[in-house]
């Protein structure tokens, strides 16, 4: 499966109302998903990368653009940051190799107390997560995002702000949109200039180049949205954007700022990719102990005007630990008993003490 194939697979499962509007970030969903396949065996792995295709050239894609393309002297900066992060309490281990990968990569293990304190947990990552986007994701984690045995959340949050590669201009009267809920007004913006434009299989098309390397691409139908987006195929797609020329054309587009957070799970679900959900869950490249995934949340935001683009999205991906009881149990030492001192992984028993009389 190629990206195109897994963005419009993945598209059409969260939002299946094609009158529905929504923004998110395959960017984003791909990179924790990713990841998450990284540290899976079996059939939870082999469920992942059905999805998200060949996880080697997935990586490489992603982490070129992850860097943008130098500009010219003059120019605005054009600004992205993509950052990694598995945030795991300290009841659980974190396999050594899964984060080396996750350093190599610019991401991080960092510790946060799920099980002690939840509450301030739930703030870490939420403010990690706000630096990131520059403030456009304030809380992508819900009140009740962390439950009674999440032990461990994978989160990708990613910010892109570019300018246009020469900007449009603001339209003094609004324009008309005629949507699902017929016609309103809409600020707009105009330009007149040489763009990549491609009219075929009933759409145009045209790229709109920003700095740094990015093109925002307006894909019109001839006629329904809903009846051309469903014939769309990651081939055809392919087809339309590699088919677009030079040519003069003069845009008029409406301003926009859409934002969507939705639970990823049952898409997920509705994709093939189940196995993960359950106690059979194989992620044992990411931790020795036995952990499932609860949930996948996602949050995406993308504002669009006359001087450039602006998105921020985020993924998060919860785990938690298949053995860790539905109920506390205390224990109290008030008797003999015996004590083991040893290595973890290995077994060797560094000490052995059998208790009697603490006195």
């Amino acid at each position: 499966m190629s990206h195109l194939d897994f963005t419009l697979a993945l598209h059409r499962a969260l939002a299946p109302d094609q009158t529905e509007q929504v923004c998110w970030s395959p960017f984003s969903a791909a990179s924790a998903l990713a990841l998450l396949a990284e540290g899976a065996g079996g059939q939870t792995r082999a469920e992942l990368t059905a999805l998200l295709g060949d996880l080697a050239e997935l990586g490489a894609a992603l982490r070129s653009a992850s860097a943008l393309d130098q500009v010219w002297e003059g120019q605005p900066e054009p600004v992205i940051a993509s950052v990694d992060t598995l945030w795991a309490d300290a009841v659980i281990g974190i396999e050594p190799a899964f984060a080396d990968r996750l350093a190599d990569t610019g991401g991080s293990v960092r510790n946060a107390p799920f099980q002690a304190e939840p509450a301030k947990a739930r703030d870490q990552i939420n403010s990690d997560v706000a630096e990131t986007t520059r403030g456009l994701i304030p809380e992508l984690l819900p009140p009740d995002a962390i439950r009674a045995d999440t032990v461990s959340i994978l989160v990708n949050a990613l910010y892109l702000k570019t300018s246009w590669d020469g900007e449009f201009v603001a339209d003094e009267e609004p324009g008309r949109f005629t949507g699902a809920g017929g016609v309103v007004d809409v600020p707009t913006m105009f330009v007149d200039k040489q763009l990549l434009y491609a009219a075929r299989d009933g759409w145009q098309v045209v790229g709109l180049p920003a700095l740094g390397g990015v093109q925002a691409v307006v894909l019109l139908p001839d006629g329904d949205l809903a009846a051309a987006e469903s014939a769309l195929t990651g081939q055809s797609l392919a087809g339309l954007l590699d088919g677009m020329d030079w040519i003069q054309v003069g845009v008029r587009l409406p301003k926009l700022d859409v934002s969507t957070q939705v639970d990823l799970t049952q898409a997920l679900l509705d994709l093939g990719v189940s196995t993960v959900f359950t106690d059979q869950a194989d992620l044992s490249g990411i931790s020795p102990d036995p952990l499932y995934a609860q949930s996948v949340l996602h949050e995406s935001v993308l504002r669009v005007d006359e001087k450039g683009l602006e998105g921020a999205a985020a993924t998060a991906i919860a785990l938690a630990l298949a053995a860790l009881p539905a109920e506390r149990v205390d224990v109290t030492v008030d008797r003999p008993f015996l004590l083991l001192v040893r290595h973890r992984e290995t077994g060797v028993v560094y000490f052995v003490a059998r208790v009697t009389d603490p006195s």
